[in-house]
């Protein structure tokens, strides 16, 4: 490797390293202040001035997609867990909706600055089209659950579609439950897991493992 090569690669890891700790001062503000987290803020956190905030992220949008994928990558990582365990397949499943709500309750401010916009907020430093950075977030999470679903259970000629449904479905699923139930508090964690549990297992039951996959 050349002397300009190496000083692009260290020039590019600096660069990563300066982003990730940006992300941390991000995740520090929003844990403060939710939906209302402003650039302002986050920039002061970080100790740096807003322009070089704007270098690294374009502009709110684009932090908000950084810290989305951030936050989204960690809850796969939870749910893959949770779907992977050496379980029955119920205890799975009420696994991976515990793992879902718990990552929300845990962190209900991070949840409402990814899914929701600050209260009378416009357009511009607070407020921007949160649904439209949102649904990229839900899809997300739907298509890596359709993937589990197709790998591990053998839904007939139809298989690919009906896991994509699926998948679709039981993310759209917990994200309306979890939103009720973090906004209300009608019941414990357990007890809404187990309804939402009741609600899937008709058919994730009766259906059949698909030969050789890992188990679901």
């Amino acid at each position: 490797m050349g002397t300009s090569q190496r000083q692009d690669q260290r020039t590019a890891t600096a660069a990563e390293e300066r982003r990730r700790e940006l992300l941390e001062a991000a995740d520090r503000v929003v844990l403060r202040d939710g939906p209302e987290a402003s650039m302002n803020a986050i920039a002061a956190e970080a100790g740096i001035t807003k322009p070089i905030l704007y270098r690294h992220f374009g502009d709110k949008s684009g932090l908000y997609r950084a810290l989305a994928i951030r936050h989204t990558d960690a809850l796969l990582a939870n749910l893959r867990a949770a779907l992977d365990a050496p379980n029955e397949r119920r205890d799975r499943v009420e696994a991976t909706l515990h793992a879902y709500l718990s990552a929300i309750e845990a962190r209900p401010q991070v949840y409402r600055f990814l899914m929701h916009p600050a209260e009378n907020a416009t357009e511009g430093e607070h407020g921007f089209d949160v649904g439209r950075h949102s649904a990229p977030v839900l899809r997300r999470m739907g298509e890596e659950l359709a993937r589990f679903i197709a790998e591990r259970l053998d839904l007939g000629p139809d298989g690919q579609e009906a896991a994509r449904v699926w998948g679709h479905g039981i993310v759209g699923m917990m994200h309306a439950a979890g939103d009720w139930w973090l906004g209300e508090r009608p019941c414990s964690r357990d007890v809404l897991v187990r309804h939402l549990a009741d609600l899937l297992w008709g058919r994730l039951a009766a259906v059949g493992d698909r030969p050789g996959a890992p188990l679901l």
